[in-house]
């Protein structure tokens, strides 16, 4: 019989259809193909190196010479978006015609270039590499905070078409905007609402609940853990959380990103092996710039596979239905060896350190 499952932290509702079932088996996905897919560099695309001419003047970038801005010889290169959803200029101007609400379309929108080697993924880049593009993430995070117009960034990843990538070079983007998103500050009241109720913040005791039970975990370190969550809207839905409580990516500093990147590329490489390299978007969640409320909320990132198609319900309800239980998607991801990324011998020595439950 389909299960309805709650999400404690939002209160949406999902369905666990698993009469309608696909196997987790069945999930392998045709991989999207182009002319340009396998090579290290492309003479079209205006992201690899050599092409700096081609994209807008670069607000950050990772070089063995600065001085060579928006030149070539970089490793991580972060500009903004040349078609962005909100603009850098101006001033919010909040005004209401009647009822209806309304500002200017004041935000910053930037594509991080996460390597200039056009057929890597973050899957498949060093770990080091990796390392360095959740640095520079952290970097203009840090630096768009202090804009008092902005109170969110939204951090996320596009793979493949389905998901919405227009360019195939291996990019994420990040968005700040004047408010807070809904989905965000659905979140954020579940987990004030749980510790005005038990004193304890939610996501801690999800981590501990999953971690005793087992079924839905995917893998772990000693800092961090990935798991399927009891109520997902998408099949194969996994989130990476630290385990020590912290409400914001930037707040908890530098030294947890290693850990971090050991936790998702991992994962990333599960997917990529069990599911044929599928289509998934992935969004950091983190705590608004003026958060008043520390104990409140927990960082986390939501990988997000594109296996399936919302229809008219979802439309119209906004309750997911999601073929696979999340306990299976575990189980099928745990079996899974992860892509092999490149790493040195120190790092592969660090990545020893993920634990993988039977």
């Amino acid at each position: 019989m389909p299960q309805l499952r709650k999400n404690p932290i939002t209160r949406e509702w999902v369905i666990i259809a698993t009469e309608r079932s696909r196997r987790p088996s069945d999930f392998s996905h045709a991989e999207d193909t182009s002319p340009t897919a396998g090579l290290e560099y492309a003479d079209n695309c205006p992201f690899c190196p050599g092409h700096e001419d081609k994209t807008p003047p670069e607000v950050l970038a990772f070089r063995k010479n600065p001085e060579l801005a928006n030149g070539d010889g970089w490793w991580v290169r972060v500009i903004p978006n040349k078609f962005p959803a909100l603009a850098i200029e101006g001033s919010l101007d909040r005004s209401g015609y009647g009822m209806y609400d309304f500002m200017n379309g004041v935000g910053a929108h930037e594509v991080i270039l996460e390597t200039p080697q056009h057929n890597k993924n973050m899957a498949t880049v060093d770990h080091s590499q990796a390392a360095e593009v959740w640095w520079a993430i952290r970097q203009r995070m840090m630096d768009l905070s202090r804009d008092p117009r902005f109170k969110y960034v939204s951090v996320f990843r596009n793979h493949g078409k389905i998901a919405g990538t227009s360019l195939e070079h291996p990019h994420s983007q990040m968005v700040a905007l004047p408010m807070v998103p809904g989905d965000v500050m659905l979140e954020i009241q579940g987990a004030d609402a749980y510790y005005s109720y038990h004193d304890r913040c939610i996501y801690c005791d999800m981590i501990r609940q999953e971690l005793h039970f087992g079924q839905r975990i995917v893998c772990e370190t000693d800092d961090f853990v990935a798991f399927e969550p009891f109520a997902p809207k998408f099949p194969f839905e996994t989130w990476v959380l630290p385990k020590k409580h912290s409400r914001s990516f930037i707040e908890d500093g530098e030294e947890q990103i290693p850990g971090f990147v050991t936790v998702l590329q991992d994962v990333l490489g599960r997917i990529g092996r069990c599911l044929n390299n599928p289509p998934f978007n992935y969004v950091l969640h983190t705590s608004p710039f003026e958060a008043e409320k520390e104990h409140c909320f927990h960082w986390h990132l939501e990988i997000l596979p594109r296996m399936t198609i919302a229809a008219g319900f979802e439309m119209g309800t906004g309750i997911y239905i999601n073929v696979t239980a999340p306990e299976d998607s575990a189980a099928h991801l745990r079996a899974a060896n992860p892509e092999p990324a490149e790493s040195t011998e120190d790092e592969a020595k660090a990545k020893k350190t993920v634990k993988v439950h039977g």
